[in-house]
């Protein structure tokens, strides 16, 4: 991999990350356009450790009470009805899903959940999923002439069986084109939190998941010497930077505005994909032979 491909995939991993459009998806896309090796799940493991850094510190004040409150709760039963004591619980529950998937499909995922026209599927389909949801919380907020404006739920309102729901949504991501965030901002939506509860959780959520990934990927590509460290780390700096500006963006344009735009992307995009597979402009492995 050249410095100059990790600095495009670097800056495309921070664009897309926090965005419902799928950045293990985007990442495959711009090697395959560009006629580039696929990066590969470890490349993207990797440089999710940037972008995941870009929550922490963002979102840092709310971790530190979280962990604060949780370690407390452990021998301090007063503690336990916490909101944020209970939020450190239910990121752990949350997490259960995707780490049994994880490890259970780790072949899968690094090689047929690959191939570009599962990918373009899973654009359109859950593309599709985020425009109900979204379309759904519209009503609930705005009412109509027969229907009254519905109070939706926020995230102090989070259960354990919506947790572990919220899990495995976020489970789904693992297949590339579904995206973390709008796999689980759409299944928040959908049982009735906010679009701000909606993705304050679904980031909280994928702390644990991404960073035990990441660290995963580390001791086996340290091993393996399958990735190439100066670029791959330079990319996850570069992911880092972006995704910072990228989540506090995203936190304020989703207060006002809905899902929409994201939805037709993802549905163009992945038409697009699936006529250039079609017409044998673009090999559904292109990209493939190597990571």
């Amino acid at each position: 991999m050249s410095w100059f491909e990790s600095f495009i995939l670097g800056l495309v991993q921070g664009l897309t990350e926090f965005l419902p459009i799928s950045s293990s998806a985007h990442l495959r896309l711009t090697a395959a356009f560009a006629g580039w090796h696929d990066p590969g799940a470890a490349f993207t493991a990797i440089t999710q450790l940037g972008t995941e850094t870009a929550v922490v510190i963002y979102f840092r004040k709310d971790i530190a009470r979280i962990i604060s409150a949780w370690f407390r709760s452990l021998t301090n039963k007063a503690l336990r009805s916490d909101h944020d004591a209970q939020m450190g619980w239910l990121v752990i529950v949350g997490s259960i899903p995707i780490g049994v998937l994880g490890v259970a499909f780790k072949d899968q995922i690094e090689g047929p959940f690959r191939d570009l026209r599962l990918t373009a599927t899973t654009l359109i389909v859950m593309g599709v999923v985020l425009g109900v949801a979204d379309r759904r919380a519209a009503r609930d907020e705005v009412g109509g002439k027969h229907r009254a404006v519905r109070e939706r739920k926020g995230i102090k309102d989070l259960s354990v069986k919506d947790g572990l729901i919220y899990g495995v949504c976020q489970a789904m991501a693992l297949i590339p084109g579904v995206s973390r965030s709008g796999a689980t901002i759409s299944g928040g939506l959908l049982m009735g939190y906010t679009r701000e509860a909606a993705a304050r959780y679904s980031f909280l959520l994928a702390i644990p998941a991404v960073l035990a990934s990441g660290v995963f990927e580390l001791k086996d590509a340290g091993q393996d010497g399958s990735v190439s460290w100066g670029p791959t780390a330079f990319a996850t700096i570069i992911a880092f930077g972006v995704g910072y500006a990228v989540i506090a963006w995203f936190m304020k344009f989703i207060s006002t505005k809905s899902f929409m735009p994201f939805v037709y992307y993802r549905i163009l995009l992945g038409i697009v994909l699936i006529a250039l597979v079609t017409a044998g402009v673009l090999s559904p492995h292109a990209g493939e032979s190597a990571g």
